[in-house]
């Protein structure tokens, strides 16, 4: 049960940006938990009504169900804006399969009692770190393509493939059961910090940018300079397909937006420079007034902005995530 607690701590660590919240950390923990009870009971349930053999159960059937289960507390954390870049939904995913891991290892050791240290090694080892890596993936994947402005099933389906044949192959035991644990050990974690450490350079590289445009434009709005810039001008270009309170509206959340946008820039800037980050006490007044703001303008409203800022799940998860 220790290993994949330890590999969680480990991802935990290498959250340079401070991206992962503990407490949402712990709650996709737990929620593994859950799911694997429930997984428990409608194998169960399943098994013994529709009368499957047990290898052919655990083979093929079981990880279909029991990787959904997990996919659908990755889509919770989606929808509730707890997760907006690959490194925050990779954790979270690693979590969501410990917590698995951990209730079905508990299983075992209640079913058997005298398990041998091999045995052990490989529920621990290799099985504990499939599931975890299998839902971290599938969260990334998902993630991944909601930030490159597609749609959620897009990467959702091929991620929860890709779960459903890692977990599929390996309760087949093609190779030997200590040999596939070595390979799932060495293969997993290196995928994930690989991946880690990709996004972490597109991550700053994003920062940086975003920031200082973001800044720059937010400049100009405040000085009353923005009329007089392309921006303005395209603004002003709009008067003739919206009316005169929509784009006041529109106007307001452009302002709004840009400035929530560079202040929790600047904290996750702080944050990876271990500095005090600064905390605001309107934060989530003006959370909400975007919110509303966006319902205002409509979609049409959006897709009229979206020369001007185009409106991100990694930007509304920042928000969020800054109260």
């Amino acid at each position: 049960m220790i290993p994949v607690l330890l590999f969680l701590l480990l991802l935990f660590l290498l959250d340079s940006f401070k991206l992962v919240r503990t407490r949402t950390l712990v709650a996709a923990f737990v929620a593994g938990c859950v799911v694997a009870l429930l997984a428990y009971f409608i194998n169960t349930l399943l098994q013994k009504n529709q009368g499957f053999d047990f290898r052919f159960y655990s083979q093929n059937i079981a990880p279909v169900l029991e990787e959904l289960l997990k996919a659908s507390i990755i889509l919770i954390l989606i929808k509730q804006k707890r997760t907006g870049f690959l490194i925050d939904a990779g954790i979270y995913g690693f979590a969501v399969g410990a917590g698995f891991a951990v209730v079905e290892n508990v299983y075992y050791l209640t079913v058997i009692p005298d398990i041998t240290l091999v045995t052990g090694a490989i529920r621990g080892l290799g099985t504990a770190i499939m599931h975890s890596g299998a839902t971290a993936l599938l969260a990334v994947f998902t993630v991944g393509t909601l930030n490159l402005e597609k749609k959620l099933y897009t990467g959702l389906i091929p991620g929860l493939l890709v779960a459903i044949i890692i977990h599929s192959v390996f309760n087949h035991f093609y190779i030997h059961p200590a040999l596939q644990t070595i390979l799932v050990v060495i293969l997993v974690p290196l995928l994930l910090i690989i991946i880690f450490k990709f996004n972490e350079r597109k991550l700053s590289e994003w920062l940086e940018t975003g920031f200082f445009n973001e800044a720059d434009l937010l400049s100009q709005m405040k000085k009353g300079e923005f009329t007089l810039s392309k921006s303005g001008k395209y603004m002003a270009s709009l008067k003739e397909q919206f009316p005169s309170e929509i784009l006041v509206d529109m106007y307001c959340f452009i302002t709004l937006y840009l400035e929530l946008s560079v202040k929790s820039k600047r904290n996750m800037m702080l944050a990876e420079c271990e500095l005090p980050v600064t905390k605001e006490a309107d934060w989530d007044d003006k959370v909400t007034e975007l919110e509303n703001l966006r319902k205002a303008i409509g979609k049409a409203g959006e897709l009229a902005l979206a020369p001007l800022i185009r409106i991100k799940q990694r930007d509304l998860w920042s928000f969020e995530n800054n109260k």
